[in-house]
């Protein structure tokens, strides 16, 4: 989700003449909620990182399974309905398959799942048919694909620390490119997309997930600082342009937010837009840099 910095610009005068330009400090949220919210999401991610890990795995996959209502409601506001109940059991068998199987399992129930999307809006009638399934695809792709390397970080030994690992830059990168944007956020990086999101903003999430990632690997997994850079400076991109990707969905679909579920946030699509593109880029990099746990 992206809480920055907007920017007004008062119209022109009658003389033709234009106001000095003026910058607002407001997230649009209410902020004291939000934080709330945060702490208890981010507690549950604690609680269960440090206790017996596969409940963590729970834990996303209830998120998961509001993320996907949320969006199929949405997509239901533009016509275009979602078969919820193939995308819903194959996540299921996805995520929980990468967890204690291998991958050729989880290859195999994604492409069955994509067939059971095929045959389950046939009884819908032709009208939409194409629109419906590739909106299925797409979500398949979008949640429990995503999530499937979420539970293969947690299936090695070390898997909660990955996890947390993880989950430590994705907040970072929101802190980071929050805090920088209210304070120095001047020149919007895409105000097509999304009107708040700023260089300066771009700057703080790239510093202080940096600064995370260093010091996460050299102490939960025994890395090097090279490992740590490249990693922030990875999961700083990946958590951009998961940013950029919901805000253009909400766009298209001409809502605000996917949700009302959490006070201050949004919905839980809000909280899930840099985790999902985080998800593969995280995992495949800890993989190749730290396969055993241990600087290579």
């Amino acid at each position: 989700m992206r809480l920055e910095d907007d920017h007004q610009q008062s119209a022109p005068t009658a003389g033709g003449e234009q106001t000095q330009q003026r910058r607002t400090i407001s997230t649009g949220r209410n902020l004291p909620a939000a934080l709330a919210v945060g702490a208890v999401l981010g507690g549950l991610v604690i609680l269960t990182l440090l206790t017996i890990k596969g409940t963590f795995l729970i834990y996303v996959g209830i998120i998961l399974a509001l993320a996907l209502w949320e969006l199929g409601h949405a997509l239901a506001s533009r016509d275009i309905h979602l078969p919820l109940i193939p995308i819903a059991a194959g996540g299921v068998a996805m995520v929980t398959l990468a967890y204690f199987s291998t991958p050729k399992w989880v290859l195999a129930a994604t492409a069955l799942t994509a067939i059971a999307v095929f045959a389950w809006r046939l009884a819908g009638g032709a009208a939409g048919y194409v629109r419906d399934v590739t909106a299925g695809l797409f979500t398949l792709v979008y949640l429990p694909l995503m999530a499937v390397f979420v539970a293969l970080m947690l299936n090695v030994p070390d898997g909660n620390r990955r996890a947390l690992i993880f989950v430590i830059l994705t907040v970072c990168s929101d802190t980071g490119g929050y805090l920088a944007g209210i304070v120095f956020g001047k020149h919007l990086m895409v105000p097509a997309i999304s009107p708040k999101k700023t260089w300066e903003g771009l700057g703080g999430s790239l510093l202080v997930t940096l600064a995370a990632a260093v010091i996460t690997v050299m102490t939960l997994l025994g890395g090097q600082v090279w490992q740590g850079v490249l990693l922030g400076a990875a999961a700083v991109c990946a958590a951009t342009l998961g940013d950029l990707v919901e805000s253009m969905i909400k766009r298209d679909l001409e809502i605000k937010d996917m949700g009302h579920l959490l006070p201050g946030h949004g919905g839980f699509m809000e909280r899930l837009d840099s985790l999902l593109v985080m998800a593969p880029v995280v995992w495949l990099l800890l993989a190749v840099f730290l396969p055993n746990g241990h600087a290579t």
